[in-house]
Protein backbone atom coordinates (compact mmCIF):
# COMPACT_ATOMS: atom_id res chain seq x y z
CA UNK A 1 0.00 0.00 0.00
CA UNK A 2 1.45 3.35 -1.02
CA UNK A 3 1.66 6.48 1.42
CA UNK A 4 1.87 10.36 0.87
CA UNK A 5 2.33 13.11 3.23
CA UNK A 6 -0.12 15.63 3.28
CA UNK A 7 0.74 18.87 5.22
CA UNK A 8 -1.16 20.30 7.74
CA UNK A 9 -2.69 23.65 7.39
CA UNK A 10 0.59 26.28 7.76
CA UNK A 11 3.36 23.66 7.24
CA UNK A 12 3.98 24.81 3.53
CA UNK A 13 3.93 28.14 5.01
CA UNK A 14 6.41 27.40 7.59
CA UNK A 15 8.62 25.44 5.81
CA UNK A 16 8.84 28.64 3.06
CA UNK A 17 9.54 30.79 6.28
CA UNK A 18 12.54 28.57 7.59
CA UNK A 19 14.32 28.93 3.79
CA UNK A 20 16.98 31.61 3.37
CA UNK A 21 15.40 34.90 1.69
CA UNK A 22 17.53 35.34 -1.45
CA UNK A 23 20.13 38.39 -1.06
CA UNK A 24 18.75 41.28 -1.81
CA UNK A 25 20.85 44.00 -4.51
CA UNK A 26 22.13 47.09 -2.26
CA UNK A 27 20.61 50.28 -3.29
CA UNK A 28 22.00 53.93 -2.69
CA UNK A 29 21.22 55.51 0.57
CA UNK A 30 20.21 58.68 -1.05
CA UNK A 31 18.54 58.18 -4.15
CA UNK A 32 17.84 54.42 -4.01
CA UNK A 33 19.77 53.42 -7.64
CA UNK A 34 20.55 49.73 -6.96
CA UNK A 35 24.56 49.43 -7.09
CA UNK A 36 27.15 46.91 -8.34
CA UNK A 37 29.51 45.06 -5.70
CA UNK A 38 32.75 46.87 -4.72
CA UNK A 39 30.72 50.67 -5.03
CA UNK A 40 31.60 53.52 -2.89
CA UNK A 41 30.40 53.80 0.92
CA UNK A 42 30.28 56.87 3.25
CA UNK A 43 30.93 57.09 6.82
CA UNK A 44 27.08 58.92 8.86
CA UNK A 45 29.78 60.48 11.16
CA UNK A 46 26.49 60.85 13.74
CA UNK A 47 25.69 57.33 13.89
CA UNK A 48 28.59 55.47 13.44
CA UNK A 49 27.82 53.66 10.36
CA UNK A 50 28.06 52.96 6.86
CA UNK A 51 25.81 54.00 3.89
CA UNK A 52 26.02 52.80 0.35
CA UNK A 53 26.65 55.38 -2.11
CA UNK A 54 26.10 55.93 -6.10
CA UNK A 55 28.61 57.74 -7.99
CA UNK A 56 26.83 60.64 -8.03
CA UNK A 57 25.27 61.20 -4.75
CA UNK A 58 29.11 59.84 -3.19
CA UNK A 59 30.64 63.01 -5.61
CA UNK A 60 28.52 65.63 -3.85
CA UNK A 61 29.44 64.49 -0.38
CA UNK A 62 33.34 65.52 -1.28
CA UNK A 63 32.52 69.00 -1.05
CA UNK A 64 33.64 70.58 2.36
CA UNK A 65 30.40 71.41 4.91
CA UNK A 66 27.88 69.03 2.43
CA UNK A 67 25.17 68.20 5.01
CA UNK A 68 26.33 69.49 7.32
CA UNK A 69 29.35 67.76 7.90
CA UNK A 70 27.37 64.30 8.88
CA UNK A 71 28.62 62.22 6.09
CA UNK A 72 32.03 61.76 4.64
CA UNK A 73 33.14 59.83 1.64
CA UNK A 74 35.81 56.72 2.56
CA UNK A 75 39.15 56.93 0.94
CA UNK A 76 40.80 54.38 -1.48
CA UNK A 77 44.25 54.36 -0.36
CA UNK A 78 45.66 51.36 1.12
CA UNK A 79 49.24 51.63 2.92
CA UNK A 80 51.25 49.40 4.76
CA UNK A 81 54.46 49.72 7.40
CA UNK A 82 56.68 46.82 7.34
CA UNK A 83 59.08 48.43 9.74
CA UNK A 84 56.09 48.33 12.14
CA UNK A 85 56.38 46.46 15.74
CA UNK A 86 54.63 45.56 18.87
CA UNK A 87 55.90 43.66 21.80
CA UNK A 88 54.12 40.50 23.26
CA UNK A 89 53.53 42.47 26.74
CA UNK A 90 52.25 45.73 24.89
CA UNK A 91 49.92 43.13 22.93
CA UNK A 92 48.94 41.56 25.87
CA UNK A 93 48.14 45.08 27.45
CA UNK A 94 45.32 45.14 24.77
CA UNK A 95 43.18 42.55 26.06
CA UNK A 96 42.43 41.84 22.69
CA UNK A 97 41.54 37.43 22.37
CA UNK A 98 42.40 37.06 18.40
CA UNK A 99 44.99 38.02 16.62
CA UNK A 100 43.72 41.02 14.54
CA UNK A 101 42.33 44.44 15.14
CA UNK A 102 41.44 47.69 13.81
CA UNK A 103 41.65 51.32 15.05
CA UNK A 104 40.10 53.96 14.20
CA UNK A 105 39.78 57.70 15.84
CA UNK A 106 36.06 59.13 16.31
CA UNK A 107 36.34 62.91 15.37
CA UNK A 108 33.21 63.87 17.62
CA UNK A 109 34.56 61.98 21.09
CA UNK A 110 38.24 62.83 20.13
CA UNK A 111 39.68 59.21 21.08
CA UNK A 112 40.51 56.17 19.70
CA UNK A 113 38.92 52.81 19.53
CA UNK A 114 39.72 49.33 19.13
CA UNK A 115 37.47 47.16 17.66
CA UNK A 116 38.35 43.42 16.69
CA UNK A 117 36.12 40.81 14.51
CA UNK A 118 34.01 37.85 16.69
CA UNK A 119 31.01 35.24 16.37
CA UNK A 120 29.16 38.74 16.84
CA UNK A 121 30.47 41.56 15.05
CA UNK A 122 32.82 44.03 15.25
CA UNK A 123 33.71 43.78 19.19
CA UNK A 124 34.74 47.30 21.33
CA UNK A 125 37.55 47.63 23.37
CA UNK A 126 38.14 50.31 25.37
CA UNK A 127 41.51 51.71 24.87
CA UNK A 128 43.27 54.99 26.10
CA UNK A 129 46.07 57.35 24.23
CA UNK A 130 48.53 55.56 26.30
CA UNK A 131 47.72 52.27 24.49
CA UNK A 132 47.24 53.92 21.39
CA UNK A 133 51.06 55.27 21.80
CA UNK A 134 52.12 52.26 22.90
CA UNK A 135 50.86 50.17 20.03
CA UNK A 136 50.78 53.04 16.73
CA UNK A 137 52.35 55.86 18.05
CA UNK A 138 55.99 54.91 16.20
CA UNK A 139 54.17 53.96 12.93
CA UNK A 140 54.37 56.91 10.25
CA UNK A 141 50.36 55.51 9.63
CA UNK A 142 48.88 56.74 13.10
CA UNK A 143 49.70 60.90 11.43
CA UNK A 144 48.10 60.22 8.02
CA UNK A 145 45.27 58.46 9.01
CA UNK A 146 41.87 60.31 8.20
CA UNK A 147 39.20 60.10 11.67
CA UNK A 148 36.10 58.38 11.13
CA UNK A 149 36.68 56.54 7.93
CA UNK A 150 40.30 55.29 7.99
CA UNK A 151 41.38 52.27 10.23
CA UNK A 152 44.90 50.94 11.55
CA UNK A 153 44.84 47.36 10.59
CA UNK A 154 46.69 45.29 12.78
CA UNK A 155 47.75 41.22 12.32
CA UNK A 156 50.04 39.18 14.66
CA UNK A 157 51.16 36.39 13.48
CA UNK A 158 54.01 33.77 15.38
CA UNK A 159 55.48 36.73 16.93
CA UNK A 160 55.64 38.83 14.01
CA UNK A 161 52.63 41.90 12.99
CA UNK A 162 52.28 44.37 10.63
CA UNK A 163 50.05 47.44 10.54
CA UNK A 164 48.45 48.78 7.55
CA UNK A 165 46.22 52.30 6.87
CA UNK A 166 43.01 50.68 5.20
CA UNK A 167 39.68 52.00 4.23
CA UNK A 168 36.93 51.65 7.48
CA UNK A 169 34.93 49.96 5.14
CA UNK A 170 37.76 47.15 4.38
CA UNK A 171 37.75 46.68 7.93
CA UNK A 172 34.09 45.98 8.12
CA UNK A 173 34.01 43.79 5.29
CA UNK A 174 36.78 41.92 7.16
CA UNK A 175 34.60 41.24 9.99
CA UNK A 176 31.51 40.14 7.96
CA UNK A 177 34.04 37.16 6.70
CA UNK A 178 34.80 36.51 10.24
CA UNK A 179 31.64 36.49 11.24
CA UNK A 180 29.88 34.32 8.47
CA UNK A 181 32.59 31.79 8.46
CA UNK A 182 33.18 31.52 12.70
CA UNK A 183 32.85 28.07 14.40
CA UNK A 184 33.60 27.27 17.56
CA UNK A 185 35.99 29.13 20.61
CA UNK A 186 38.94 30.33 18.13
CA UNK A 187 37.17 30.23 14.95
CA UNK A 188 38.01 27.04 13.18
CA UNK A 189 40.40 26.37 10.34
CA UNK A 190 37.77 27.53 7.59
CA UNK A 191 38.16 31.29 9.21
CA UNK A 192 41.55 31.20 9.67
CA UNK A 193 41.60 30.34 6.03
CA UNK A 194 39.61 33.33 5.07
CA UNK A 195 41.68 35.61 7.40
CA UNK A 196 45.16 34.44 5.74
CA UNK A 197 43.19 35.08 1.85
CA UNK A 198 42.06 38.77 3.39
CA UNK A 199 45.61 39.54 4.45
CA UNK A 200 46.68 38.38 0.60
CA UNK A 201 44.83 40.19 -1.16
CA UNK A 202 45.48 43.28 1.29
CA UNK A 203 49.26 42.79 1.30
CA UNK A 204 49.25 42.61 -3.16
CA UNK A 205 47.01 46.00 -2.87
CA UNK A 206 48.67 47.89 -0.52
CA UNK A 207 51.92 50.50 -0.88
CA UNK A 208 54.83 50.76 1.68
CA UNK A 209 54.81 54.32 3.46
CA UNK A 210 57.19 55.97 3.46
CA UNK A 211 58.38 54.85 -0.38
CA UNK A 212 56.11 57.13 -2.67
CA UNK A 213 53.33 55.58 -1.20
CA UNK A 214 51.48 57.77 1.32
CA UNK A 215 50.68 60.84 -0.82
Amino acid sequence: MSTRQIDRPGTALLRRLREPAPPQPEACAFCGQRLPGGHRHLVDVEERSLACACTACGLLFHQDGAAGGRYRPVPDRYLVDPEHSVTDAVWDSLRIPVSTVFFLRNAAQERPIALYPSPAGATESELDEDDWQAVLGGSPLAALLEPDVEALLLRRSEGHNRAYLVPVDACYELVGRMRLHWQGFDGGAEARAELDAYFDRLDARARPVGTGGAP
